[in-house]
């Protein structure tokens, strides 16, 4: 199951969040989403958990809790709606 963690502290790295989610269960992945261009992590990120009944158990165990000073978000991570790519708008924007 994919999960998405919201409102995650700056200092949130990859390795904190895997540290979190293994008292759970087996984690396949753990990712911290950052800017492209200053490198600096966007707030939130996605852990994967094969199991099921162990990732249903990380987001009701976390969910609500404080990692490095803030109040995680914690659900199942929804799919993007069709045809959306994250940051920009299609088309560049620009008109010549």
């Amino acid at each position: 199951m994919n999960i998405y963690v919201g409102n995650l502290s700056r200092e949130v790295t990859e390795e904190d969040l895997q540290h979190a989610f293994e008292a759970f269960g087996q984690v396949k992945s753990a990712t911290v989403i950052k800017d492209l261009f200053s490198g600096e992590s966007k707030g939130f990120g996605f852990v994967e958990m094969p199991a099921k009944a162990e990732a249903q158990s990380a987001i009701n165990g976390l969910s609500g809790k404080e990692l490095k000073g803030k109040v995680l978000v914690i659900n199942e991570a929804r799919p993007r709606p069709e045809g959306r790519r994250g940051g920009r708008r299609q088309g560049g924007g620009r008109r010549f």
